[in-house]
């Protein structure tokens, strides 16, 4: 009795391994299908917030500058002398007083008073914007639009301005910018930050080296795995429940007597930290326990074999080892921290404030909730700069993302000069 070959022979093998061949070619092409498929997809979403950044704005001043001075249109054609006495005329004195304050009109550079007179004396509004694509296939229509509207001019506007990044908050979408929303995004960082990461590493470690291999730990990293997962409004509810009302003494200040009229309750920058802190915990302790695993086994041994104790092993080994995989994950989680809006709305953010934040007990608005807020208005302007709010926060993950990839590839290549 003949004994059957343990592999194919003969034409068998060679249609077997055609077939094999065509599966991995559809399977490389169904791939590639994914990626253009995501490619595409990610590109429109780009240039239709990009299309909303740049175009054709339709403006009419308050009190048209002509009036004002006659023979001149642009308040740029003014001299200095003109654009002191317009401000010193036009401006009411609470502002002036404000200015002077801050910086005497005398000071201030020309750009300065010309953005002052806009502001404070030409007052322009908004009266339409178009995008950029448009500004380029409906001129007609533009043209149109102007000439009902008497008074009003067309200008090409890019609202990625540096007003943009250095203004407050305002009603005017023209002067509005994001400085306080980014320096709250900012607090906010740190505090989860501080909060989360030193608990996190503490955490994994325990459960990686020394938890006993138990029913009770295996719970534990299973609720672990299920928080990572929990959505994020979830976390705002419980940073309601426990930091703006429980702790309320301590995350507003009075405990401290750092409480100001304008803070009367818990709904500050810690709270906001702290929420964000307990719903990135859960992702730093997984990713740290994957970096502890990754360390080979053979490091601990030949640490316990000269004599070193667990924690000796753990703190100049394991730690240095793993250090690039932990600080990586640690970036990406503050990442998602940076991007949430559901937990902070819930626990109170600002919705509109003026005020930079001075601590971590100030109120706070940040850039995903500013980029909320400008959405849900009617008017066409505060669709613009919000599409120019969500291109620098997008710019804002790029950066992190970016040195989280950064920093691991040089603490990488330092170990292997080290070596």
């Amino acid at each position: 009795m003949e004994s059957k070959q343990p592999y194919a022979t003969g034409q068998e093998a060679i249609d077997k391994a055609h077939k094999r061949k065509r599966k991995g070619f559809f399977l490389q092409g169904a791939f590639f299908l994914s990626t253009v498929i995501a490619v595409l997809f990610l590109s429109i979403l780009l240039l239709s917030i990009i299309n909303d950044v740049i175009g054709y704005t339709v403006l009419i001043d308050g009190k048209p500058l002509s009036t004002l001075v006659e023979g001149t249109n642009q308040v740029k054609d003014l001299t200095r002398e003109q654009l002191l006495s317009l401000s010193n005329e036009h401006i009411s004195m609470g502002i002036l007083r404000k200015l002077d304050y801050d910086n005497p009109l005398e000071n201030r550079t020309d750009r300065d008073l010309v953005a002052l007179v806009e502001e404070y004396v030409i007052q322009p509004e908004v009266l339409k914007t178009w995008g950029l694509w448009e500004s380029l296939a409906k001129k007609s229509e533009i043209e149109a639009f102007i000439f009902s509207h008497e008074g009003s001019y067309l200008i090409f506007r890019n609202w990625i301005t540096p007003t943009f990044f250095f203004a407050s908050q305002s009603s005017n979408p023209l002067i509005a910018g994001i400085r306080t929303a980014f320096l709250g995004s900012m607090w906010i960082l740190l505090v989860t930050f501080v909060f989360a990461f030193p608990f996190g590493i503490g955490a994994a470690i325990y459960l990686q080296e020394y938890a006993p291999k138990n029913r009770l730990t295996s719970i534990m990293q299973l609720n672990i795995f299920n928080l990572s997962a929990v959505p994020s409004i979830i976390y705002g509810l419980l940073g309601l429940a426990f930091f703006v009302r429980v702790l309320e003494p301590f995350t507003s200040g009075a405990f401290f007597s750092n409480v100001s009229e304008t803070v009367a309750n818990g709904r500050t920058i810690l709270s906001g930290g702290l929420t964000l802190g307990l719903l990135v915990l859960p992702i730093i302790i997984i990713n740290t326990q994957e970096a502890i695993k990754a360390v080979p086994e053979s490091l601990r041994l030949s640490s316990y074999g000269v004599g070193a104790t667990k924690w000796q092993t753990i703190w100049h080994h394991v730690l240095p080892a793993s250090f690039s995989r932990i600080l990586t994950g640690t970036i990406l989680a503050l990442s998602r921290a940076l991007g949430e809006t559901a937990p902070l709305v819930v626990i109170g953010a600002s919705t509109f404030i003026s005020v930079d934040p001075s601590g971590v007990f100030s109120k706070f608005t940040t850039l995903p909730i500013q980029i909320y807020q400008w959405s849900a208005r009617p008017q066409g302007a505060y669709r613009n700069i919000a599409a120019a709010a969500i291109i620098t926060l997008l710019v804002l993950l790029l950066v992190i993302n970016s040195s989280a990839i950064i920093a691991r590839e040089r603490i990488s290549r330092k170990k292997r000069l080290e070596a």
